[in-house]
């Protein structure tokens, strides 16, 4: 399988672009003609330069608004496509895309654009060159991938093939099994781009919010089987127009457009086992069961501080390493480890950032699989040396440069809590903590379409729509991914100032991946009560919180009273009931949330976030004043 991206997907100078595009595993790229407009070299020098990093140019694009012209102006697009091919010539690609018009004078008709395009064919094929004809969505004459098809059929010349684009034929909510019924060799090229659903213009909808496959909600996987269902064997080549991506980093965005296009056609070869995919096998997708651990780096007052709140949530230290500086503290299934080591990556991790979550472990089918999957996307693996008595568990770099660790039964990983830690056989039963409900990770927005890809390509998760959380001094996007089940659960929150608690957070800590823990309790009355005789001090609520919950929901005198007594939220929907009540900030704006579900509730009570925000805001430093 041939992989290719257009330049104009990410951003950065030509040679920025091609070196992010190299590095990120890709064969070849669409030279999109403003960016070599834009640079300073020959056209043979580009080409060089490009075939000089091992890429292919695997297309010349756009020329536009070329068929069904009177003339004189037929006769001037002729003469623009001849200059192209010599510029083609001397870049060394073959491909132009000829998109549909959109010329004010273009008079359409399928045989009138059928000529054209045999004419231009015969002039393409005296030079050895080709030429591919794609419907954009809003062409004046031509907006559908069925009618191109048609021209190209009835041009019948062999220099002469289609191009289809999943975003034209998708946002147009087109059918594109349709496509199934083109000769393969008939198509000359392929683009892929998703998109979130959004109810705007077709060409600016196009132009700003296109995405990755698997980072939108068109359906990218059925249009690529219908491709592949033709015999298709041609570079598979992304195109995406994003103001977002126009002002990211070259080498992420790269490198999350290959993770897309692997992940992608994984998909389509398990989705539709007839078809030929030419790429190496790779596991599929990895289920979770869970969170196995999480690990805090931390040292001196700060881990105090750390394992004093530990207790007045319940959990009791259930043990220590067998070499290491690391205290496991236990409650029900939820294990968190803190790790106050000198040396190595959790002493890294406490430098740069202060006391943080530096290491995620998931339990998982097959932890092997996992890290198999995961390199074959382009993951980071993570190793460090192995002591004596110590089990080599795999891991990989995650968020902030954080490592996630996986963990099976079958392996025998599981008994590394056996293997690797003291036992203390005292513990006691806790406050009802029983699981990690959800993991929450803050970043930039600009990394949130990155991070969803991430865990959506690896594990076998669903994502749910974003949506935007009001702080005091702005806003903070967010978006829940979990597995269908609910075992694994995670949201990350996208912070664009500073001046938000989550983009606080992130100043202050350089970056830190993990912000807050939810744990679940099946009574959260009773689990607040036992935190009490333990000193937990909650976070404080508003009265108008709860004047205002008694006016929303239908609620006993009673309950009211104990959820205000208790610090408690409430949310509701048709499906069920939803409770949390949160820690006071700890360690530069981290902070513990409890959770207790009822019925079929499926959300994180997003009503409360921006009360909770604003709680907590009050008792942290004023604004303007620099951390100490």
């Amino acid at each position: 399988m041939k992989t290719s991206i257009a330049t104009v997907s990410i951003s950065g100078s030509l040679p920025e672009k091609l070196d992010a595009i190299q590095k990120a595993g890709f064969d070849g790229i669409e030279i999109f003609e403003q960016d070599f407009i834009a640079h300073d070299g020959s056209p043979r020098d580009v080409g060089n330069m490009i075939r000089d990093m091992g890429l292919d140019i695997t297309l010349f694009q756009p020329f536009r608004d070329f068929e069904s012209l009177p003339e004189p102006l037929r006769a001037k697009a002729f003469d623009r496509a001849e200059r192209k091919f010599d510029l083609m010539q001397e870049l060394g690609t073959d491909l132009v895309l000829i998109c549909s018009s959109c010329h004010p004078e273009a008079i359409g008709g399928i045989d009138r654009a059928a000529a054209d395009f045999h004419e231009l064919g015969e002039r393409a094929a005296k030079r050895g060159l080709r030429v591919g004809y794609e419907a954009l969505a809003w062409g004046k004459h031509v907006d559908d991938h069925r009618d191109a098809w048609e021209i190209v059929r009835r041009a019948d010349h062999e220099n002469v093939g289609l191009i289809v684009d999943s975003f034209h034929t998708l946002s147009r909510k087109l059918d594109p099994n349709s496509i199934r019924s083109v000769p393969g060799d008939k198509i000359f090229f392929v683009q892929l781009a998703d998109a979130p659903l959004i109810d705007m213009d077709l060409l600016y909808w196009s132009r700003h919010f296109r995405n990755m496959p698997g980072e939108g909600d068109l359906d990218v996987t059925g249009f690529m089987q219908a491709v592949m269902a033709t015999g298709y064997s041609g570079p598979i080549s992304l195109e995406i127009f994003n103001d977002q991506f126009r002002g990211g980093s070259p080498t992420t965005i790269a490198k999350d457009g290959h993770r897309s296009l692997i992940a992608l056609m994984d998909d389509v070869r398990r989705a539709e086992p007839t078809v030929t995919v030419d790429m190496p096998a790779m596991p599929p997708r990895i289920g979770v069961d869970g969170v196995s651990f999480v690990e805090f780096a931390s040292r001196g007052a700060e881990a105090e501080q750390l394992e004093a709140m530990l207790q007045t949530l319940g959990f009791e230290k259930a043990g220590n390493h067998i070499a290491k500086n690391l205290a496991l503290w236990t409650q029900g299934d939820v294990r968190i480890v803190v790790n106050r080591e000198t040396e190595g990556y959790a002493s890294s991790a406490y430098t740069m950032h202060g006391t943080t979550v530096c290491d995620i472990g998931l339990s998982v089918d097959n932890a092997a699989a996992t890290v198999a999957r995961a390199m074959a996307l382009g993951a980071n693996t993570f190793n460090q040396p192995v002591g004596p008595g110590e089990l080599d568990i795999p891991a990989i770099r995650g968020l902030s440069g954080s490592v996630m660790h996986f963990i099976d039964e079958e392996s025998g990983l599981s008994n590394v809590w056996s293997v690797e830690f003291t036992s203390d056989e005292n513990v006691g039963t806790g406050a009802g903590l029983r699981s990690i409900d959800h993991l929450a990770q803050t970043m930039s927005y600009d990394e949130m379409l990155s991070w969803s890809l991430f865990y959506t390509s690896l594990f076998s998760m669903g994502k749910s729509p974003m949506f935007d959380v009001v702080d005091p001094d702005g806003l903070v996007r967010s978006q829940a991914l979990e597995t269908k089940d609910g075992s694994f659960r995670i949201t990350l929150n996208g912070a664009e100032t500073h001046r938000t608690m989550a983009g606080n957070f992130l100043a202050d800590s350089f970056g830190a991946s993990v912000q807050h823990i939810a744990l679940a309790t099946d009574d959260i009355f009773a689990t607040r009560d036992a935190m009490a005789e333990r000193g937990f001090k909650p976070l404080p609520m508003s009265d108008n919180y709860y004047a205002d919950l008694a006016a929303r929901f239908t609620l006993s005198d009673e309950k009211l009273s104990k959820l205000k007594a208790g610090s408690i939220l409430y949310d509701e929907d048709a499906n069920g009931a939803f409770y949390q009540f949160y820690s006071q900030p700890y360690a530069g704006g981290m902070f513990f949330e409890i959770v207790q579900r009822k019925g079929g509730y499926a959300g994180y009570g997003a009503p409360n976030a921006p009360f909770r925000i604003a709680a907590q805001k009050r008792l942290m430093r004023p604004k303007g004043m620099p951390k100490a």
